[in-house]
């Protein structure tokens, strides 16, 4: 018990040291590499925090993409952490439940990872810690810390796996553990699933998808698979059903309530194949990485495994390739990085033209709305059962051998694969203050039935208006944003549906250049404002102000007012 503390301890350690420049400005501080991300998921917290208290509908919302609304159920809202943690939302504010999120995802993550390696896989608890350590901080993990908390909070996985083995396992030894699986079992499955689901989908998808690669390959032979497929169906349909009759409602609402969506298109995002020698620049090798830089963007680092640990990985599964546990794992390691490099074969960001199985899979559902790059992250899991095994044979032969050269070789060879993923602290900016007009109380008083409309208005590329939002507690709602949901179709599309103006406004803001405003822009203007229900149309400090500015005077008829650090423009008489 006092070792598993120590263990535990040193990744929470771990995990602070990573994430400090953000615990050290737990208000002002933002993860630069986490594009809008930070932002988003700061608004999630605060969302739920705000619907708990006033008793509002979880499963949609008015405060983004007014007045069509979001479909909460098709984010990635986390309510299996935001609901818990909404105490720590209300008192600290949404950024203190993001970097707790981050935190305590890395953490947990590997230190559920350790208690089934120590339970399950080894006796050494060095060698557990070692492989814990690699699931919860490996650079795939890193990089998804800049902003994706629900592919950081994977502290369910390891036991949903756990639980599984051990129905498995209580019988085919039923003769030695006395017992078939119980109904607590499947009790405990079930709910472990759907809390899971309130986590991530996608990560449990994923997860589950892996999972059944690798017992098929340990299992081998059909005999063996059929005849635990039967043994366990009868407790894995009750832990279903379970999961069924917890999630039925929300699952309902997420792929046929309103604004729900059907196929999601990511394009191209397969990982290139160098990506796997080299080291992530959230890495201690980064700076020695080679080669260009090839990676999708900072928060997709999804291999970057890095040249000396695929190389140890390789050597020890091939002195461990009698255990089967091994040769399901490099399965395992081998299927899902080759769905990961996407449709075609990339290498060093050059198009070879080879087709890759993503090509085949792709276009299937579920897995046409996974981005493929995120495969990969199911071989972190085999990868680190490899470097368990490795280190507790070594810690064995130490302990038994008279020559002790081949332990210190390989304690050697595990820390110079080891060292160079080793993570970084994350970068950290200060955020720009939210205009005083949204924190005073200024909005309030151009606010009735309508939404805000910000110039221009926010778009997943530029959601920094989430922020003002939520700091104003969630006082208007706002038009655009930064969401998914349906498109023209019931295809997904990230962001509202823009229309002219919007299009004209963010067009200025880029170039500085005013396109010609006559009557037919006019009228457009008119038309977009009254779809939007707007009350008030606010120009915050930014690019292009005064061109902007000039613009919406144009198109209004009537010049803007400053009110608290932003120009304003009333439309409620024109509408």
């Amino acid at each position: 018990m006092r070792i598993d503390l120590i263990v535990a301890g040193g990744y929470l350690s771990l995990a602070v040291l990573v994430l400090s420049r953000l615990w050290a400005h737990p208000r002002s501080g933002y993860l630069i590499k986490s594009d809008q991300d930070q932002t988003l998921y700061e608004w999630f917290f605060a969302l739920t925090a705000h619907k708990i208290t006033n008793f509002e509908n979880p499963f949609s919302t008015s405060m983004q993409n007014f007045p069509d609304g979001v479909n909460l159920m098709a984010n990635t809202l986390m309510y299996g952490f935001g609901i818990p943690l909404t105490p720590v939302t209300l008192l600290f504010g949404p950024t203190v439940t993001f970097a707790l999120a981050l935190t305590l995802g890395l953490s947990g993550t590997a230190f559920a990872w350790y208690l089934v390696f120590s339970r399950e896989l080894v006796t050494s608890k060095f060698a557990a810690a070692v492989g814990g350590a690699f699931c919860g901080f490996a650079p795939a993990m890193i990089s998804h810390t800049n902003g994706h908390p629900n592919y950081v909070v994977l502290v369910l996985l390891p036991f949903i796996a756990m639980r599984v083995i051990r129905m498995a396992r209580r019988v085919n030894d039923a003769p030695e553990h006395g017992t078939a699986p119980r109904p607590r079992d499947s009790i405990a499955l079930g709910l472990l699933v759907a809390m899971q689901i309130a986590l991530g989908e996608e990560p449990l998808l994923l997860f589950a998808l892996s999972f059944a690669v690798f017992g098929l390959a340990y299992l081998r032979t059909r005999r063996a698979i059929v005849a635990t497929l039967r043994t366990i169906a009868r407790p894995v349909l009750l832990a279903a059903l379970i999961t069924l009759t917890l999630t039925t409602i929300p699952l309902w609402w997420q792929f046929l309530g309103t604004q729900s969506y059907g196929f999601v298109g990511h394009g191209r995002v397969g990982n290139d194949l160098l990506t796997l020698f080299q080291f992530s620049s959230f890495s201690a090798g980064g700076t020695f990485s080679f080669g260009p830089d090839v990676s999708i963007n900072p928060t997709e680092h999804n291999t970057y495994f890095g040249w000396p640990l695929l190389l140890l990985g390789a050597i020890t599964a091939y002195f461990l390739r009698h255990e089967r546990i091994v040769r399901a794992a490099l399965t395992v390691i081998v299927v899902f990085i080759a769905l990961s490099l996407g449709i075609v074969l990339f290498i060093g960001g050059f198009f070879t033209g080879v087709p890759m199985p993503w090509f085949v899979f792709g276009w299937i559902p579920p897995f046409n709305g996974m981005i493929e790059s995120r495969f990969a992250m199911a071989a972190i899991p085999p990868i680190a059962i490899i470097l368990t095994l490795g280190t507790q044979r070594a810690i064995d032969h130490r302990r038994t051998a008279t020559t002790r050269w081949q332990p210190l070789a390989w304690f050697t060879a595990l820390a110079c694969a080891l060292l160079p993923i080793t993570p970084t602290m994350l970068p950290v900016v200060e955020r720009t203050a939210t205009p005083a007009f949204f924190t005073d109380g200024s909005v309030r008083r151009y606010i009735s039935d309508g939404s805000v409309v910000i110039v221009p208005p926010p778009t997943p590329v530029d959601a920094v208006a989430l922020r003002w939002q939520l700091d104003s507690d969630f006082t208007f709602p706002l038009v655009g944003g930064y969401y998914v949901g349906p498109g023209t179709d019931k295809s997904a599309h990230y962001g509202p549906v823009t229309r002219p103006t919007g299009n004209m406004l963010t067009l200025i803001r880029m170039f500085g250049t005013i396109p010609a405003i006559d009557q037919p822009a006019r009228d457009q203007a008119l038309a977009d404002l009254r779809f939007w229900h707007a009350d008030v149309v606010v120009l915050p400090p930014t690019t292009n102000t005064d061109a902007l500015r000039s613009a919406i005077d144009q198109l209004l008829g009537f010049p803007a007012q400053q009110v608290d650090g932003v120009w304003l423009w009333d439309v409620r008489p024109l509408l």
